[in-house]
């Protein structure tokens, strides 16, 4: 099995290639492209964002940010282990903003070989993206380019946009402004297909902290997304907040989103964390929040940060605990 996926993703690192070269592959290479290109690729819905998910940021997983020498913490091998606990959705950061990536893309070779593999052990992939908000098209780029990326017919299953930058543009009005244009000008290029907003949680942005981003546009972006994903991490509280609680905080912070959205049936897949100082009962209570609020999905912020206990709490939570019976997309 290791051999054929290795050939698998030479084959398509040598089609990306191709593909960019806009060259037609041919005779072995063309024999191997056709045993696992795919004619029909699925269309993006709601699909991904439900049931158990898992994260994986640019850090762990390119070379380009390791220390030199140093191997990722993260590979494509790891989404066997990911299947294994259950995970039926990777959400992989594949584009950023920075110096090290000067063509927006993280690393098309590796996209290429999770995607491939990911498929191949039945997950569903969901490419994200962390926007500046200082060059809406710059960021409307390297989301266009996750939602047009290619591999022998696999293509990621969704798209969604990481909103909570707010260093790089201090003036609000303007942050404020870029946001909307962007995700006004990415649904005009996706169409009707599905997109999903990663947010600041309202707790954090209207009690624990107004000043973060006062007067956030819930209205204004709220028809141009299609799932909600708001950050819950618990961990980031203290104690004496009263929401250094997986449920407190999650539960709390879906009830407002949805008021702020004017939707009481938003979709919602809850992101809990930070991984590795989320206890196994903060975990199982953030997972009945998800329950009690009708969120169709729900996961932990990073698979590199969670001990295996906390994969094992998860994938328990989402067999055989509340997370098995989250309604799933409509």
């Amino acid at each position: 099995m290791l051999a054929t996926l290795l050939v698998v993703t030479v084959a398509a690192i040598a089609f990306v290639g191709l593909r960019s070269a806009g060259a037609a592959p041919g005779g072995a290479l063309g024999t191997v492209l056709s045993r696992v290109a795919v004619s029909e690729p699925a269309v993006r819905d709601t699909r991904p964002y439900a049931g158990q998910a898992a994260w994986v940021d640019a850090f762990d997983f390119a070379p380009a940010y390791q220390r030199a020498g140093a191997r990722p913490p993260i590979t494509p091998a790891d989404v066997d282990d990911m299947a294994a606990h259950g995970v039926r959705t990777l959400f992989l950061q594949v584009a950023r903003a920075d110096s090290k990536q000067p063509n927006g893309f993280v690393d098309r070779a590796l996209a290429a070989e999770f995607l491939l593999r990911s498929h191949r052990d039945g997950i569903r992939v969901v490419g994200w993206y962390l926007p500046t908000f200082a060059d809406v098209t710059g960021d409307l780029s390297r989301l266009t380019a996750i939602a047009r990326f290619d591999v022998l017919g696999h293509r990621f299953d969704g798209l969604a946009v990481d909103i909570e930058d707010v260093d790089t543009v201090t003036d609000v009005d303007t942050r404020t402004q870029n946001l909307v244009e962007l995700s006004s000008r990415l649904r005009t290029e996706v169409g009707s297909e599905t997109v999903g907003a990663i947010v600041l949680p309202p707790v954090l942005t209207e009690v624990v902290n107004p000043n973060r981003w006062p007067d956030f546009p819930w209205p204004q972006i709220a028809p141009l997304y299609n799932v909600w994903l708001p950050m819950n991490y618990w961990t980031f509280r203290s104690e004496q907040s009263g929401y250094h609680d997986g449920y407190t905080y999650s539960a709390e912070s879906i009830r407002r989103l949805r008021a702020d959205l004017g939707n009481p049936k938003a979709l919602v897949h809850g992101i809990g964390g930070i991984g590795d100082t989320a206890t196994s009962d903060e975990i199982t209570r953030f997972v009945q929040s998800l329950l009690d609020e009708h969120a169709i999905g729900g996961s932990i912020y990073d698979w590199n940060a969670m001990p295996p206990a906390s994969r094992e709490v998860m994938q328990q939570q989402f067999t055989n605990g509340p997370g098995a019976s989250l309604p799933g997309p409509p």
